[in-house]
């Protein structure tokens, strides 16, 4: 889930209304997650809004905080939290997107200027950056600024030769940075990434499939898209078609032709495209406001975000559900196939 500072092209009041929307609609549901006995970790920082999580080859997690700033690493054979990654550590802000890439020991992250909703201050004003921090110390090791006038970084996927790709949710592009490169590249644009007219959310989470093509979901217009790609080079873009989806957020590979999808509005799905048709099936439900997933083995780790609290003023007054936290969903075995 995203939000922009005054100088972009989103509007806010339909971001609060989509913030509003979303939490009226996990209010909704029966059960929370937490009803339901599943394994959770509590993160640290009563003002984190967790954003996204990522995990490296031996399980360990990592949390980006949109509310704090920094990163936290959490082991979940031990439930162990820490700080991994400071708030302002190479002029970082307010954290989105993260992705960790074992080949490299690169953690990639998504650092946008949110203090007007109460982010993470000091550091770069109304920049948004894609900064590369060590796995093994967190210390910055990278850090490239998205090109346009006022980009905005969600969220990351990575190819075999260990490009970089982003969306970028205030404009109609998906960017590359390309192994020992400087500079961002337009990898594909399309007049289907535009936001809603009026304002909101475009592109958000972005994924490879297994058949070598890429993925990406549309926030507020609640889409999902297919890039094709032929030795390296974008090709045809194509909507999917399937039920609407509410919120769609972080998009993460679980087979052949499926992925690990949460909805905002409260919901860790399973999606198999077939075609240029998709269909969900819910793997489980009552999520707060639930912002991202990645899978560790059979198990897949969930967020919850609790964003409206974070953008909607009518709400900053309140206090989320705390601790914050992530929890683990068991995955069947026909789950993962």
């Amino acid at each position: 889930m995203i939000e922009m500072d005054r100088t972009s092209h989103f509007s806010f009041t339909r971001l609060v209304r989509a913030s509003v929307t979303i939490a009226l609609l996990s209010s909704a549901m029966h059960t929370t997650a937490e009803d339901a006995d599943l394994q959770s970790i509590a993160l640290p920082g009563a003002r984190a809004f967790p954003e996204s999580i990522t995990s490296t080859l031996d399980g360990t997690l990592f949390i980006g905080r949109l509310g704090e700033g920094g990163i936290v690493r959490v082991s979940p054979q031990t439930g162990k939290t820490e700080v991994f990654v400071p708030s302002g550590s190479s002029q970082s802000r307010s954290i989105l997107g993260v992705f960790a890439d074992d080949a490299s020991k690169i953690l990639w992250a998504c650092s946008n200027d949110l203090s007007e909703s109460g982010g993470s201050s000091g550091g770069h004003d109304h920049v948004s950056l894609l900064i590369g921090f060590d796995l093994r110390t967190g210390a910055a090791r990278r850090s490239v600024a998205l090109p346009g006038a006022h980009p905005y970084c969600n969220d990351i996927a990575i190819d075999a030769s260990g490009a970089v790709y982003v969306t970028d949710s205030s404009g109609p592009n998906v960017l590359r940075l390309r192994p020992g490169a400087t500079t961002f590249e337009t990898f594909a644009s399309s007049d289907q990434f535009l936001p809603p007219p009026g304002g909101g959310a475009g592109l958000d989470g972005i994924a490879f499939g297994g058949d070598g093509n890429l993925y990406v979901t549309m926030f507020s217009a609640g889409e999902l898209f297919r890039i094709e790609i032929e030795e390296g080079r974008p090709g045809r873009v194509t909507k999917l078609h399937g039920r609407p989806l509410a919120f769609p957020d972080a998009l993460r590979p679980l087979g052949e032709k499926s992925f690990l999808l949460v909805e905002g509005a409260g919901t860790l799905d399973r999606l198999d495209i077939e075609g240029d048709e998709f269909k969900t099936s819910t793997i489980r439900g009552g999520f707060r406001e639930p912002t991202s997933v990645t899978r560790v083995g059979t198990t897949a780790w969930v967020t919850e975000g609790q964003l409206s609290f974070f953008f909607d003023p009518s709400r900053r007054s309140q206090s989320p559900s705390l601790p914050f936290r992530i929890y683990a969903v068991p995955l069947s075995k026909g789950a993962t196939q």
